[in-house]
């Protein structure tokens, strides 16, 4: 007698669907990714891979391992501090609750006291100017890359750039910043050299075709020995009876001075020394969301705020939240890691290394982002076998450690301490393999 094929056994959709844990996770999920779950589920039944009295089970434990987005939560273990990999800047935790808090509506463009529109990222933009009051006025973009470019359009579209070849610089993914003001419009006029450029090439370039001046920090390179530049204060004296505006672009997004980096440049200081307007990143050393940062002259910035270009980079109401609670809340996890203790990184790091069995040794970390090109900061590191690098990546939590000269470093210079437990967790089972 032939024996009844047991796929017939398969759960129909609609039972599964039906499913307390399933109707949970439509909730949670949506209704097609669970659908796409469950059709996987009876498929892989179909072609033997799993039994059928366990489909309804493998459904829900489907469902309850999936989350509604694919990146995954990593613990920073390199020791670079803006690691441009993941995300840059992790927030505090005052600006994740802001965006907790704006998630829902919110009077981004509205004053509740009249009940009339108002203006658009006010209160960031005082938090802006609290925080650096050497500036005028102050705007916020979505990105550093979408500042510069405002900024140029606004003031040289169809005219001229002037800018030292030695500081035409390509930034992260292959983007050049030649190919970024050329499609504002803009004409580049390169001055100087690669590696020398004096101030009367600034001045033998300027004309009635000129649009700005503009000076770019090269944050993620250095180049020494026979060089020679042109401070910000040398090119306002050129240019304050010319009426070209004078445009500093300073990447880290750093608003005051930090003894750590000296030779980082900061919003303060290149606006004391002349410049007209600062463009810059909040993910960075400001230690806030992904954003552009505009800071300078009042009347400056608001010509850039009323360009048509602004309105297809303004920021989103997330950004203004978190970056606000940035500037307004405590200490930012990137300042936190930058200055940490080196004394307490090595304790916290002993502690580790004792339980397992492992070393402790002197490791440097980084600024990263862009930022600081060549400055350490140091701290130290457990050493483990390289193999424990891969599965550390793949743990839960996963980590992300530094592999470097035959061995896993794990620098907790990044990893708030009340994650030590979860790192040596992780670390015994690495180990364990």
């Amino acid at each position: 007698m032939t024996q009844p094929d047991p796929r017939r056994r398969i759960p129909r959709t609609d039972q599964l669907l039906a499913l307390p844990q399933v109707q949970e996770a439509r909730n949670r999920l949506g209704d097609s990714a669970v659908r796409a779950l469950v059709l996987k589920t009876q498929e892989r039944a179909r072609q033997g891979a799993l039994p059928v009295d366990e489909v309804a089970a493998a459904v829900v434990a489907g469902l309850a391992a999936r989350a509604p987005v694919s990146l995954r939560p990593v613990l920073n273990a390199t020791g670079v501090v803006v690691h441009t990999n993941l995300g840059r800047a992790p927030l505090s935790k005052a600006a994740a609750d802001a965006l907790v808090s704006a998630s829902g509506y919110v009077d981004v463009e509205l004053d509740l006291a009249t009940g009339t529109r108002s203006k658009r990222g006010v209160a960031a933009r005082e938090a802006l100017l609290a925080a650096c009051p050497a500036a005028g006025d102050a705007l916020v973009v979505n990105n550093g890359a979408a500042a510069l470019v405002l900024a140029t359009t606004t003031l040289a579209a169809g005219r001229e750039v002037v800018v030292s070849r030695g500081e035409l610089i390509e930034i992260g993914a292959g983007f050049r910043l030649p190919d970024l003001i050329a499609s504002t419009g803009a004409r580049l006029r390169e001055v100087g050299t690669t590696n020398r450029t004096h101030l009367r090439d600034y001045t033998d370039a300027l004309g009635p075709d000129t649009g700005c001046v503009l000076k770019v920090h090269p944050s993620n390179f250095r180049v020494t020995g026979f060089t020679s530049g042109v401070s910000l204060a040398e090119l306002r004296d050129v240019l304050r009876d010319k009426e070209v505006p004078l445009v500093a672009d300073l990447g880290s997004g750093l608003l005051a001075p930090d003894p750590l980096l000296p030779d980082e440049p900061d919003a303060a200081t290149a606006l004391s020394q002349g410049a007209d307007v600062i463009t810059g990143s909040g993910d960075k050393l400001l230690g806030g969301p992904q954003a552009g940062v505009v800071l300078g002259r009042a009347e400056v910035v608001a010509r850039m705020a009323r360009h048509p270009l602004a309105r297809a980079v303004r920021a989103d109401k997330l950004t203004l939240a978190a970056l606000e609670a940035t500037l307004c809340g405590g200490p930012a996890p990137v300042t936190q890691a930058l200055h940490a203790d080196a004394d307490a990184l090595r304790a916290r790091a002993e502690r580790i290394a004792d339980a397992v069995g492992a070393s402790v040794v002197p490791h440097d970390g980084r600024v990263g982002g862009g930022g600081a090109p060549g400055v350490p900061l140091p701290g130290w590191a457990v050493r483990l076998p390289e193999a424990a690098a891969a599965r550390l990546r793949a743990g839960d939590p996963a980590i992300l450690a530094r592999v470097h000269d035959g061995a896993c470093l794990v620098d907790l210079r990044c990893v708030p301490e009340a994650d030590d437990e979860r790192v040596l967790a992780a670390v015994k089972a690495a180990l364990d393999g």
